[in-house]
């Protein structure tokens, strides 16, 4: 049998929440159902922040409730939060899996959620308390673990060790997140190496961006070392707006491609996927699609033939 990996796409949030076009309510829950639809294992469909400094990520309530509404819909689906107050407002609305953000660096911490690492560390250990009473899966995701638009290179000691301790307090899964797409493969493959022998790769997983077009290399860096956990982005969307030069995430069209033929088990249907790949870039304007999107168009047109 193939051996599996899980990708979580997260176009709906990370790829929405620096386009230029605020979507829909209906418009986003169109482009979900369209990745649910090409089998994507795990969706992460909004966040549980302030609208006023994300504004395309208002009524993220509403696309809970919509989804719960659909009686094929059942792909897991995922929300970010801040803080404590974020947390309650996703387990309202049904999240069963939320993603907390951890920082690698204090000039990141304070951009994004105007806090110290210290602070962030200290409610996201609140939090999995909570969580693990309710029920509810924790990701912890460290940000800039390569390297911060303010602060400069991260130090991969500081990461392992606030991965250690994470793991160690319970999270789900511990994500390690290339924010502005700084790494590159060595890099990947040595952080990636050190953790999975120092805790195993099924908690682990890897956040990359493809703004010097290392995306794709540097997740086949993290998939030699063992993990097998990866979040993409439908049709290359992405970008922080707290997070100066932060552009698109490593596409899924990409990564799917990429992972299929090396003989991975990713679930997902490529013709569906580069139907939501489509759509993501009706509605947006600016999705750039993967890079292996046109090869992939025309192999699937032969196909077809």
């Amino acid at each position: 049998m193939p051996e599996a990996v899980l990708i979580t796409d997260v176009g709906p949030r990370d790829g929405l929440q620096n386009q230029p076009k605020i979507l829909t309510i209906e418009q986003r829950i169109a482009l979900i159902g369209a990745i649910a639809e090409a089998g994507v294992p795990q969706i992460e469909v909004g966040s549980f922040v302030s609208p006023r400094a994300v504004p395309a990520m208002a009524g993220t309530d509403q696309v809970f409730a919509a989804l719960s509404q659909q009686p094929y819909y059942s792909t897991p689906s995922l929300a970010l939060i801040p803080n404590m107050k974020g947390y309650e407002l996703a387990r309202d609305a049904g999240a069963k899996t939320v993603t907390m953000v951890l920082y690698a660096s204090d000039g990141m911490a304070q951009k994004n959620a105007a806090m110290t690492m210290a602070q962030a560390e200290d409610i996201t250990i609140d939090i999995l308390k909570l969580a693990k009473q309710e029920g509810i899966q924790v990701i912890a995701t460290v940000a800039v673990a390569f390297a911060c638009p303010f602060d400069g290179a991260t130090d991969p000691k500081l990461v392992e060790t606030i991965a250690g301790k994470f793991i160690q307090a319970g999270a789900d899964q511990l994500v390690l997140a290339d924010t502005i797409g700084s790494a590159h493969p060595q890099q990947v493959r040595d952080i990636t190496a050190s953790l999975v022998k120092s805790h195993g790769a099924a908690q682990l997983g890897c956040h990359f961006h493809d703004t010097r077009a290392m995306g794709l290399a540097n997740v086949f860096a993290a998939v030699e070392s063992g993990i097998r956990r990866f979040d993409s982005s439908i049709a290359g969307l992405g970008g922080c707006p707290f997070a100066p030069g932060a552009s698109g995430n490593v596409a899924t069209d990409d990564i799917a491609m990429m992972l299929g033929q090396m003989g991975f088990d990713t679930g997902i249907d490529i013709n569906k996927l580069m139907q939501a790949s489509d759509l993501a870039q009706q509605l947006t304007g600016t999705a750039p699609g993967g890079r292996s999107k046109p090869w992939l168009q025309g192999h699937l047109a032969k196909i077809a033939s």
